[in-house]
């Protein structure tokens, strides 16, 4: 062998060109075969690829709805709060956020209710908390719905209705929500499905969801489909514990939380809380968030006393009229 710069050149090049194309029969055995690519991460430094990412985003504008400043109403037989404008509460501020246009949280007493009344062009579901609420409408649906079950009607081109507390010993506490739908002159329609405790317990399960994100709406397990751009998630969050919901849509979103309340006040200590970004939310209080991103994620952890019971919208950008 003829020891010269030339022929050590020679050989160094070789030597890389046969390293080169090693690591790319490599590359591709390990790109179709997961378990190579199990065994190789054992080797490899824990660097997460940027490319790949679904952090949330640092630029979240978290602004908290606290739970004494929605609109209140103490009717004797009806005791409400008001997250957006409703009757008689007006606040230009809070009117909607993306399609979500109502959350009122109603406490109705033994023996009464709202008579019937009608709707339309409206999404309208009842979310039970606790006691037992008796559902009546114009299409001769009639139901008494428990803790966990939510009644969704599709007002429509019109629908009327009733909603009653026929138990005369104990309330009943419901969330009451409603959104605009993207599309005028629905069928009115009609649906009831239960989520139990056990579902929502440390997992975010999701409750309502756009029809065109629905991949089998026939199955068990469907959340209920509606004509607008929002899902629903419900939790009920140990405290401790965090749960993350991943952004459902591509692009700018809206995200909407509200801590369901246990009693008539927040407690003023204890209770439950959950947190978002550095936004601490008690029983009752809301929150707009704006900025998310998808794909993306938010994390919501639980840092209360008491498990936390929440809601959480994922939501498009254009609000209800």
């Amino acid at each position: 062998m003829i020891d010269t710069p030339i022929a050590k050149r020679s050989l160094s090049l070789y030597i890389s060109r046969k390293v080169a194309t090693f690591f790319a029969v490599l590359t591709i055995i390990l790109a179709s075969y997961a378990p190579a690519r199990s065994i190789l991460a054992k080797f490899l430094p824990n660097t997460p690829l940027k490319a790949m990412s679904t952090t949330a985003s640092p630029s979240l504008n978290i602004t908290k709805r606290p739970w004494a400043a929605r609109g209140h109403a103490d009717h004797g037989w009806l005791y409400t709060f008001h997250t957006f404008s409703f009757a008689s509460y007006y606040d230009p501020r809070h009117e909607s956020f993306g399609p979500l246009r109502v959350i009122n949280e109603d406490r109705v007493k033994p023996g009464t209710g709202f008579g019937t009344h009608s709707h339309s062009e409206f999404l309208i579901f009842s979310y039970i908390v606790n006691g037992t609420l008796e559902h009546k409408d114009s299409l001769g649906n009639l139901e008494n719905l428990k803790r966990g079950e939510v009644q969704f009607t599709s007002a429509g081109t019109g629908i009327r209705h009733s909603e009653y507390n026929r138990n005369q010993d104990e309330e009943v506490h419901f969330l009451q929500i409603w959104v605009k739908p993207n599309i005028r002159g629905l069928k009115p329609h009609y649906q009831t499905k239960k989520f139990a405790d056990e579902q929502k317990k440390d997992k975010l399960v999701r409750v309502m969801e756009y029809t065109d994100r629905l991949r089998d709406p026939a199955a068990g397990d469907a959340p209920i489909g509606l004509q607008a751009d929002l899902s629903m998630d419900a939790s009920i969050l140990s405290p401790g514990n965090k749960v993350t919901h991943q952004v459902v849509a591509e692009g700018p979103r809206k995200v909407f939380l509200q801590v369901i309340m246990s009693k008539r006040s927040q407690p003023k200590d204890d209770g439950a809380k959950i947190k978002i970004g550095d936004t601490v939310l008690g029983e009752g209080d809301g929150a707009y968030v704006e900025g998310v991103m998808g794909p993306g994620k938010v994390e919501v952890e639980s840092v209360g006393t008491e498990p936390a019971e929440f809601l959480l919208f994922d939501m498009g950008m254009e609000d209800a009229e």
